[in-house]
């Protein structure tokens, strides 16, 4: 929006989670896009990630650094071409450390590096069910950043997919960070506003941007996630 009657400030939405509005300025917001769609060309590009029970995602993802696939994590699109996965940029890890340091503040101890994009696309009536980031083997903060179309971002609790959660609306440019006492908090979109992408960025739905670290090492294979009821639809 071009005017706000009430400023968008940051706001904790819980103990370790924090949104910061219009943390990328609309060149950023372009670059971030276009490298989005230079991942989402194949090989090991956008799919539809189908889940053990038959079901399908309606968001649509593309992974970088490590291939994300319910619930487990490959080298390889293992339920799309089986192609290598696209590497990790650099500049991505250097982008969430920043995200951290302006959402939570300096950390103690150094982060590890950041391996892992998960970067999906809401089109149509995409959402995305209550679920829990709980595939990584580190705690460290997930890093959320939002392209396009606003959406209603639902943050719950570590206990439950049920209340008591927050509905918080990410915009483009929204940057989310979760650690901490919030790390495996669960969390979902119910709702993408069609059409309420920035009209100068040029894109119809919305994309999210997730960097996480894995806490894999070099070569290691993991295996698959520890929690089998955390899947999201």
């Amino acid at each position: 929006m071009d005017a706000e009657l009430f400023p968008r400030d940051r706001a904790q939405v819980a103990p370790g989670a924090v949104h910061v509005p219009d943390w990328l300025d609309e060149a950023r917001q372009r670059e971030l896009l276009a490298a989005c769609r230079e991942w989402a060309r194949p090989p090991a590009g956008l799919r539809t990630v189908r889940t053990p029970g038959g079901g399908t995602m309606t968001a649509r993802q593309v992974c970088l650094g490590w291939h994300w696939y319910p619930y487990g994590y490959a080298r390889t699109a293992t339920d799309g071409d089986r192609t290598p996965v696209k590497p990790f940029p650099t500049w991505l890890d250097a982008l969430a450390r920043r995200a951290v340091a302006d959402a939570l503040g300096p950390p103690a101890d150094p982060l590890p590096a950041y391996d892992i994009a998960l970067i999906n696309f809401y089109d149509g009536d995409a959402r995305m069910g209550m679920h829990r980031d709980a595939d990584e083997r580190s705690t460290a903060p997930v890093v959320s950043l939002s392209l396009g179309d606003t959406c209603v971002f639902r943050f719950g609790n570590t206990a439950t997919r049920a209340r008591p959660y927050t509905d918080v609306e990410l915009r483009s440019g929204d940057l989310f960070v979760f650690g901490g006492p919030a790390r495996l908090a669960h969390h979902g979109v119910p709702r993408v506003l069609q059409g309420t992408a920035p009209p100068q960025l040029g894109l119809a739905g919305r994309l999210n941007v997730t960097l996480r670290v894995s806490g894999l090492g070099p070569g290691e294979w993991p295996p698959a996630a520890r929690i089998m009821g955390d899947s999201p639809s």
